[in-house]
């Protein structure tokens, strides 16, 4: 290329001239000349120091990657005769995930006779729901596959909801404090 236009360390645009002067600017400033846009007429080049260049851009790479959220699958299994206790633990946990923003893939395995009766995993997936409304919404729908039943659940985007932890701030802001008081009463007879 002969004639190129230039751009300076400093970001002035200096004009156009031979390559052989922009390169013989750049050494004299101890920087390196770098083509910027080579299919421009002319083309455009920049003095700039280029290792440093190349460390800013990694550095820029590695912070926006150390931003990015990662989101997993967390799965939970029940089963079609999971007790109460079971089902409430097992429920906490789940809504712990999808806060977290977590998705969670939820199983209901069935043995023996028990996948005669898909409409009992059916109720416990409704149930779920019913439960954790507020804080998930349904990615996949409930489907049967061999011996198991799947649905996936992902994080509501709304805010979290915080209704349980105001209402024991509240709870300790009116709590009652006994006073004493020092009433005379007088008789009369």
């Amino acid at each position: 290329m002969d004639t190129i236009r230039l751009i300076d360390h400093e970001g002035n645009q200096r004009g156009v001239m031979t390559s052989r002067e922009a390169l013989a600017l750049a050494r004299s400033l101890d920087l390196d000349l770098v083509e910027i846009a080579p299919t421009a007429s002319p083309p455009v080049c920049r003095i700039m120091d280029y290792g440093k260049f190349k460390f800013d851009e990694a550095q820029k790479a590695k912070e926006s990657r150390r931003k990015t959220q990662n989101v997993g699958i967390k799965e939970m299994k029940y089963r079609p005769k999971i007790g109460p206790g079971d089902f409430d633990t097992k429920t906490r946990l789940v809504e712990k995930f999808l806060n977290e923003g977590h998705k969670v893939k939820i199983t209901i395995m069935f043995r023996g006779r028990e996948s005669a009766h898909p409409e009992l995993g059916k109720k416990i997936l409704d149930r779920i729901i019913e439960k954790l409304t507020d804080v998930a919404k349904v990615e996949s729908a409930a489907k049967l596959d061999g011996r198991n039943m799947i649905m996936v659940l992902g994080p509501e985007k709304k805010a979290k909801p915080k209704g349980a932890e105001g209402s024991k701030e509240v709870a300790q802001q009116e709590e009652v404090v006994p006073s004493v008081s020092a009433e005379v009463s007088v008789e009369e007879s």
